[in-house]
């Protein structure tokens, strides 16, 4: 990946404009589209291939992608494909000195936002830029006015770009009224992506209403749901008001569906499909005005096919369906997240506790974590309890872990297949140290850079230190 220095004079506007990635194998025309872009607002990075693509894509977080349909190593519609697969709310638009009208009608038709022949107007290309920017909710904007837009998710910590994505899909349907299955394993943030989802939409000011289908006993859980009439069954003394009538307006969060009863799923279809609830013992509908948000760690597809979760249900709640990652997969979030359990803790057991030893730190990174994100919580917090130091030392870490942290696997067990993902994330874990990253993959640094040149990987890419990576990029580009 290339980046072309930007101008003092560009820097104010460069910054706070979207950041798009030019993927075009002329280094000329990249150089010039890239002054041009950078001179009517946008921060811009380059790659001369779809494999660089990518890889910067792993890295950064974009706003939009403009490549060329003639790329050295694939198709541009096969780049397209492939950034769709795992970033699917990405616009991209396609450059090419050979398009036909069905080439266009084809690339339009698979989801490409744009598709220009060359040579193109600039103002054409522009306003085709500024039209994707503007449906893909990422129009130009502050620093202030980011900083505000995010407030939905203030309780989500990450800056992984696994999780960028995802929070970049939930902001989008949040507008909607869209049902919304979450996905992911458990202790990685369902709730938390909910709550954000309500936040950022017109329901945010109406209450948001948390329920887990897989804690209620059955025989409760129809009542707390959509309430009861006093007398309606033995021991209802009074009427009680269910839950997705006190959320009227809001959000009605439905956690682990997958452990719903079937005859309660039966119940559940009616009121997503007439907009009204029955409570047990009433003679009458209640109309209500709520929004469904539903997750699980359980493989639904599989409980269709034992017969365990309806098919009708299944759909009306899979609108739109958002996969949170794993720990594992977010690993560069760790230090984030540890540090931020921490602060929480010393307050709440008014410790001086400033941070983790280096090499706690580094067993933190390197652990499994099946139990994800309330996994690390619980390691953090026991460590913290019985902390006399304002660091937290490696004893106290292994204890909470039970054992020695285990320690990153070398590259030669790591499956081929998984073999760039593994380098990413080795290289995120050091902060594109190749010597440190070398050394977790135990291979040596000419080996390692041979790994890294094949998957078109540049360690620059990775280090936080913006200067250093801005000297370096100009000196590649020159």
């Amino acid at each position: 990946m290339r980046t072309s220095p930007t101008t003092t004079g560009d820097a104010r506007t460069a910054q706070d404009g979207a950041h798009l990635l030019l993927v075009d194998d002329d280094a000329d025309l990249l150089r010039l589209l890239s002054m041009r872009l950078r001179a009517s607002g946008y921060r811009v990075s380059t790659a001369e291939s779809a494999e660089s693509a990518l890889a910067c894509l792993a890295v950064e977080r974009f706003s939009l992608v403009l490549s060329d349909v003639r790329l050295p190593d694939r198709d541009g519609l096969l780049l397209f494909e492939e950034i769709r697969q795992t970033w699917p709310a990405l616009p991209v638009i396609l450059l090419t000195a050979h398009g036909t009208i069905p080439d266009a009608v084809e690339a339009t038709s698979r989801g490409v936002f744009g598709y220009l022949t060359k040579p193109f107007d600039s103002k054409a290309l522009l306003g085709k830029i500024a039209q994707a920017l503007q449906i893909g909710g990422t129009p130009h904007a502050s620093c202030e006015e980011r900083k505000a837009a995010t407030g939905w998710r203030d309780g989500i910590i990450s800056h992984s770009s696994r999780m960028a994505t995802v929070l970049d899909e939930a902001q989008l349907v949040a507008a909607s009224d869209a049902s919304v299955l979450i996905r992911g394993d458990s202790g990685t943030g369902k709730e938390l992506l909910a709550r954000a989802i309500h936040e950022a939409s017109p329901r945010a000011a109406c209450p948001f209403i948390a329920i887990n289908c897989g804690a209620i006993p059955e025989q409760l859980l129809e009542s707390e749901l959509f309430g009861h009439m006093k007398g309606a069954f033995t021991g209802a003394a009074s009427a009680h008001t269910g839950l997705f009538q006190a959320a009227d307006g809001g959000t009605v969060f439905l956690d682990e569906i997958g452990d719903m009863p079937l005859a309660l799923q039966v119940k559940l279809l009616r009121v997503l499909q007439e907009r009204a609830v029955r409570p047990v013992g009433a003679s009458r509908a209640l109309a209500i005005d709520v929004r469904i948000l539903s997750a699980t760690h359980r493989d639904l597809e599989a409980a269709l096919v034992a017969g365990t979760f309806r098919e009708d249900l299944f759909y009306r709640l899979n609108v739109v369906c958002l996969n949170l990652p794993t720990l594992d997969e977010r690993r560069e979030d760790i230090p984030l997240l540890a540090n931020h359990f921490l602060r929480g803790l010393a307050r709440k057991y008014q410790k001086r506790l400033r941070g983790f030893a280096p090499e706690a730190l580094e067993a933190l990174t390197t652990a499994a974590w099946p139990g994800n994100i309330r996994q690390l919580q619980n390691v953090v917090e026991q460590a913290s309890a019985l902390a006399t130091t304002p660091l937290i030392p490696l004893a106290l870490v292994e204890r909470a872990l039970r054992g020695p942290s285990i320690e990153a696997l070398s590259y030669a067990e790591a499956k081929l297949r998984f073999e760039r993902n593994y380098l990413i994330q080795l290289l995120k874990l050091t902060d594109g140290n190749v010597s440190d990253a070398a050394r977790l993959a135990d291979r040596n640094r000419t080996e390692f850079y041979r790994l890294l040149q094949r998957h078109s990987l540049t360690p620059s890419l990775f280090r936080s230190d913006s200067a250093d990576v801005a000297r370096e990029r100009q000196q590649e580009f020159h």
